[in-house]
């Protein structure tokens, strides 16, 4: 790891309510780089969501410098702003954020829309590789009712890939989920950061938070604790002593 995809020094968000100050961050110094996985960590109200808004160019901080792939994200306007956010960042959130109507490839597909460049073709041929990086290539024209929970959010992490992102957001990825299908998620992204995917969880369960490299946890505002995590437990070699739901079962 040697490329800062995240940079952000003295980051402050102050929301005015009435003739109120909320302080949500007090002065946020953080370098994420190319490679790493990390988990937020925090209680409501600790300002992790308030942050991985910033990080994911939903919201501006009222000070301070945020750059993303080294581009300073305070220097630019809207319109660039959606852009750089479509063309550098994957989201995945915790309900999954899927169109109802519409299958799992044309879900997949939805952020190659706005790049008028791609074909047709070239659309299913991502979506497509997307798809069966997470393990549902055979589920491409299911709609999201016919998929279980995991899959759903399976179909969101593909989405997040489809336009090769620098980093991929994730708020709450397993808080609809079960113990195994948790894990079967986490397993999907420590197999994306082996490719040199840089991901980012915002999560409230420690355990989940295991299976990262480094943990960073949130309190009013500020950072009050960072830890490398030594030995990452490897989702793929938990799922082995988990048994598998069966159809009957669901």
């Amino acid at each position: 790891m040697d490329k800062a995809i995240i940079s952000v020094k003295n980051l402050v968000k102050i929301y005015t309510m009435g003739d109120v100050e909320v302080h949500a961050l007090r002065g946020i110094n953080l370098t994420i780089e190319k490679g790493d996985f990390v988990a937020i960590l925090g209680k409501s109200g600790s300002g992790k969501s308030t942050f991985m808004n910033i990080l994911g160019c939903l919201d501006v901080p009222t000070r301070g410098e945020f750059l993303l792939d080294g581009v300073d994200v305070g220097s630019l306007a809207k319109d660039q702003l959606a852009n750089l956010r479509n063309l550098k960042i994957g989201f995945v959130f915790q309900s999954f954020n899927l169109l109802s109507r519409t299958s799992a490839m044309e879900n997949v597909e939805l952020p190659l829309m706005y790049n008028r460049k791609i074909s047709s073709k070239e659309m299913h041929k991502r979506a497509l590789t997307a798809l069966e990086s997470v393990g549902l290539a055979g589920r491409a024209h299911h709609m999201p009712n016919q998929l279980s929970g995991g899959e759903q959010q399976r179909v969101a992490i593909a989405r997040s890939l489809v336009n090769d992102p620098v980093v991929i957001l994730a708020d709450e990825p397993t808080g609809n989920l079960d113990t195994r299908t948790s894990i079967e998620v986490m397993d999907i992204f420590q197999r994306l950061n082996e490719q040199g995917i840089t991901v980012v969880i915002v999560t409230h369960e420690t355990d989940i938070a295991t299976f990262t490299k480094r943990n960073i946890t949130f309190r009013d505002g500020k950072i009050i604790r960072e830890v490398v995590v030594e030995k990452p437990r490897l989702a793929r070699e938990e799922l082995l002593l988990i048994p598998a739901v069966t159809e009957e079962e669901l």
